[in-house]
């Protein structure tokens, strides 16, 4: 029987003890975690990323602000919006939600993050810290994928995992985590050569190549565990991720729905960082 992982319920238990540990920090330390967002212009996805970040800070007991400025903004006035956040010792964690306008350069942005709040975990100095082996800042839905296959049991070990998609949020961090948990990991894209049969040696399989559906049955091995970071919209309208769930759910072992798998965890591993970040400060 397939193993549905449920990353909405293990997002609301870790944000219940997020809760916990934030107030437990405040009482012996005095400490709140702060994070700050912000938010350049008004599209539209934008806007619901940061309200559910927001909203989730909030719960958290964490001091949050969003910080929304118009799409004009030159990238000289953005920059110096950041130094400020990088100097007060308030925030413990510094968004930057992304695509940006096209006359701001984003890996300027990225760059100008102190790295030891940049909590979406983009900075090369903690990209490079995570691929060295020694993680500090790491990139979020990866992060809660690993969070998944804790809560599951599932044995990364020695398992071959392949990775679908090589970005530097998702792909490139997700191969190094599995690498790090002793899987053996292959990255594959979309001009890999026979895709499907490359897929279907994977014990783990890890599908972020943003194609609605597009990974069917036959990219998956009988047993399989299957995770599904995208996030689509199918011919109508409906929500979806990319791999075609009801087929490969008969097949795999465990999967994660889209919605309600891998997104959750996303937000919660950020707040589970500027958490972490805070607590960096008073030790």
């Amino acid at each position: 029987m397939t193993t549905i992982i449920d990353g909405k319920a293990l997002a609301a238990k870790m944000q219940g003890a997020l809760a916990e540990k934030t107030a437990q920090l405040k009482a012996e330390h005095g400490v709140t975690p702060g994070l700050v967002v912000i938010l350049v212009g008004e599209d539209p996805a934008s806007q619901v990323y940061v309200r559910n970040k927001e909203r989730s800070a909030q719960a958290a007991g964490f001091k949050s602000e969003v910080v929304r400025v118009a799409e004009t903004i030159t990238e000289a006035e953005l920059l110096d919006l950041i130094a400020g956040f990088n100097q007060d010792p308030s925030w413990h964690g510094i968004l930057v939600q992304l695509p940006l306008p096209d006359h701001i350069n984003e890996e300027k942005v990225l760059l100008a993050i102190d790295p030891a709040k940049d909590v979406d975990g983009f900075h090369p100095t903690n990209m490079g810290k995570l691929w060295s082996g020694h993680p500090v800042m790491i990139p979020s839905t990866p992060a809660g994928i690993m969070q998944m296959f804790t809560e599951y049991d599932i044995e990364l070990k020695g398992k071959k995992a392949v990775v679908i998609g090589r970005s530097n949020i998702v792909g490139k961090p997700m191969a190094q985590m599995l690498l790090d948990a002793h899987a053996t990991v292959t990255i594959a894209h979309s001009r890999t050569q026979n895709l499907a049969a490359l897929a279907k040696t994977a014990d783990i399989l890890v599908v972020a190549i943003g194609r609605a559906n597009f990974v069917t049955k036959d990219f998956v091995k009988d047993g399989a565990v299957v995770i599904d970071v995208g996030m689509n919209r199918d011919e109508n309208g409906k929500l979806c991720g990319d791999v075609a769930y009801a087929e490969v759910a008969e097949i795999a072992s465990a999967i994660t729905p889209v919605p309600g798998g891998v997104g959750p965890m996303t937000i919660t591993m950020l707040m589970e960082q500027t958490y972490n970040a805070a607590v960096r400060t008073v030790k």
